[in-house]
């Protein structure tokens, strides 16, 4: 009896051993989450690039997943990594930017165990259902960028700087030029277009089409040209006119010629688009304002971090307390503005 206990003991100890391989192995099996970030230009000193892959992290720090990061230099190369993306079997693919809607369109659906995620961008006709897209409404901090503009400048003239006179950039110059007008309606606002081969990224034309606005009498300029923006703070430090920018405080970059800058908090609302198509909860096409706080500036910001941002405005209450009026009659909708990318 002794021997037949020992026996039994000895198999129910292999049984569990066996079961306890199987459950290691259907774990080990079990396919870790990966996250892709394409992004449409080389990443380099662009702001805007950069919070994609700080959002693709932080996304794949919050849900547990591998993520990686394929940088473009060429419209081919945006293909190639978004091509190889689906390849290496990425659960989701995040890009940046309207550069990627052709590509998409083309490539979703011959991938549908593939999620994406356009942010910043949209495929609005012929959607296919497995993108998602986060947009946002930069013509509303574009348009309190106009206020600080109109509310500092001299001459009564300022102007605004973009990549390409394309719809979807007017949502920043034209934002803009309403909300200098909304101070004084005689204001002077011009808009230069930086263009050529690499428009989202050559400080060089951009500082010249800045210095050229000045030269015609500008002295608060707008300035939203991605990697070209360096090249407008360069010139305003040198001719001595004033600046505004986007997506992030640029204030320590430009310290003494930069008033404020429009917040586009693209990394954190990865991280929410992100949490939405894994939870089966996102809605196809979300739009980031002041009222979802996708969008901001630091003068809507709360007094300690306008304190510590070196940007102008802060040493300029009334101009920040009109400004935080004008923002929240926006975010209540007492004052609503027009999309300048579907006024046209």
């Amino acid at each position: 009896m002794k021997i037949m206990s020992q026996g039994k003991r000895a198999m129910r100890l292999m049984g569990a051993a066996a079961l306890a391989l199987a459950l290691s192995g259907t774990a080990s099996m079990a396919k870790q989450l990966k996250f892709i970030y394409v992004s449409p230009d080389a990443i380099g000193v662009n702001a805007f690039l950069k919070m994609g892959k700080t959002g693709i992290e932080a996304a794949g720090k919050k849900f547990g997943a591998v993520v990686k990061t394929f940088e473009s230099d060429s419209p081919q190369s945006r293909l190639e990594n978004v091509n190889a993306a689906v390849n290496e079997g990425a659960d989701i693919v995040v890009v940046l930017g309207f550069e990627f809607n052709d590509i998409l369109a083309e490539i979703a659906p011959t991938a549908p165990d593939t999620k994406f995620l356009i942010v910043d961008q949209c495929i609005f006709k012929d959607r296919p259902e497995n993108v998602s897209c986060a947009v946002f409404r930069e013509y509303e901090p574009s348009y309190l960028m106009g206020v600080i503009a109109a509310m500092n400048s001299k001459t009564g003239k300022v102007g605004a700087v973009s990549a390409l006179d394309i719809p979807f950039l007017h949502r920043y110059t034209d934002g803009f030029a309403m909300g200098a007008k909304s101070i004084n309606p005689d204001i002077k606002v011009d808009v230069r277009w930086v263009g050529g081969p690499n428009p989202f990224a050559d400080p060089v034309r951009a500082k010249e089409q800045a210095l050229a606005l000045h030269s015609e009498g500008a002295d608060v300029i707008f300035s939203a040209t991605a990697g070209g923006d360096f090249g407008v703070f360069e010139g305003a430090r040198e001719a001595g006119f004033k600046v505004l920018s986007v997506d992030v405080n640029h204030c320590p970059d430009a310290k003494g010629v930069m008033y404020d800058n429009t917040l586009k908090l693209v990394d954190s609302v990865i991280v929410q688009s992100i949490g939405g198509i894994l939870n089966g909860k996102g809605v196809p096409i979300v739009a980031y304002g002041l009222k979802e706080g996708g969008m901001g500036s630091l003068s809507t910001s709360p007094d300690d971090v306008l304190a510590a941002s070196e940007c102008l405005v802060a040493k300029e209450p009334k101009v920040v307390a009109k400004v935080r009026a004008v923002a929240a009659d926006i975010i209540s909708g007492k004052l609503k503005i027009q999309d300048p990318m579907f006024a046209k």
